[in-house]
């Protein structure tokens, strides 16, 4: 696991984010995709997608239906509601349309990228810093003792606790890459990766 490309990622989408990016790419492992679904499951990030290095198509802006379309919808499923649910695997529901896109992904993995879709609030980037905790000369392995601690705004183990509001702290265990407070519900330990806010 290498936190010299961490800390190239973190200062990267803290970097896009100010510059007001909405869709911006880092480098694939297995440790950026799990911190990249952890960010988007926290609400730091829209999307997550694989992908090459031309930027996927908007998916999003293409699965939008015309206003009429969607009056039509909603007065069937006030008459039927229970057409909304699906039956069997054939019967597919009139609001759930699922389009799916192929995304051309390359077969070399050096030329594999991940599109990361940034969120913005009120004109302002919902993810506007990121910094890496664990250094590559000193790793910072903490308890769930420390990491109620930290969670519960107190310092612990040369790190400082969450003060700032929504900030998150990633910590890889032996389960994944989990946020600190889940770390805490579970009961497990490992090293401290970033904090962001």
């Amino acid at each position: 696991m290498s936190l010299v490309n961490l800390a190239h990622v973190c200062s990267h989408l803290q970097n896009a984010s100010k510059a007001r990016l909405g869709l911006t790419s880092i480098p694939v492992s297995k440790m950026h995709v799990k911190l990249a679904l952890g960010l988007q499951r926290e609400g730091f990030l829209s999307s997550v997608t694989l992908g090459g290095p031309a930027p996927p198509k908007p998916f999003l802006l293409q699965a939008q239906q015309d206003p009429e379309q969607l009056e039509v919808m909603a007065h069937k499923l006030a008459e039927e509601p229970w057409l909304a649910y699906p039956v069997g695997e054939k019967t597919k529901p009139p609001l759930g349309q699922e389009q799916v896109h192929e995304v051309h992904v390359p077969e070399n993995p050096a030329r594999r990228r991940l599109w990361l879709g940034l969120k913005y609030w009120q004109n302002e980037p919902v993810l506007r810093y990121m910094k890496l905790v664990s250094k590559p000369t000193r790793r910072i392995w903490l308890t769930s003792e420390d990491l109620g601690k930290i969670t519960r705004t107190r310092e612990s183990s040369y790190v400082k606790g969450l003060t700032h509001p929504g900030e998150c702290m990633f910590v890889t265990t032996d389960r994944g890459v989990l946020e600190a407070r889940e770390c805490v519900e579970r009961r497990v330990g490992g090293m401290a990766l970033c904090r962001v806010w």
